[in-house]
């Protein structure tokens, strides 16, 4: 219990200390975490009755990341990329509504797949020093 205490407390520290940028991060890492759980939730005997709750649970979780992202999207800093993200992170909430609707993993993969790459190069950018190129069309 100790050891959970102590994981929980670092992360609430880690949060309250991050840049906007390495939220971001955060956020994505979240998304695909959820997307993970719920990837593998299909692998369960399919006489597991917890595992379509988890399926919704992870899959509405994995949305709410996404929909917080969408959210703090800042259209008057930067148009162009702010609309490009923004249909993007439309498209993976619908894609991710399907799989949980149909019950199927094909939506879940494709949706993590490409989160992926978005979360990949927003790490490059962080690490590469470029905060400030990195979060123009986010709200603040």
């Amino acid at each position: 219990m100790v050891a959970q205490d102590c994981a929980r407390a670092y992360r609430a520290n880690s949060v309250l200390t991050a840049s906007p940028g390495q939220l971001v991060l955060m956020l994505y890492d979240g998304a695909l975490n959820a997307l993970a759980v719920a990837r593998r939730a299909f692998d369960l005997p399919a006489k597991d009755i917890g595992r379509f709750e988890t399926i919704n649970r992870q899959l509405a979780k994995a949305r709410s990341i996404i929909a917080e992202l969408q959210g703090r999207l800042d259209f008057q800093a930067g148009p162009e990329f702010a609309e490009i993200m923004h249909r993007l992170y439309d498209y993976y909430n619908r894609r991710l509504l399907e799989a949980n609707m149909r019950k199927q993993v094909e939506p879940i993969i494709e949706v993590e797949h490409l989160l992926t790459q978005i979360r990949d190069t927003w790490a490059e950018m962080l690490a590469k020093g470029a905060p400030d190129v990195a979060e123009p069309a986010l709200s603040r």
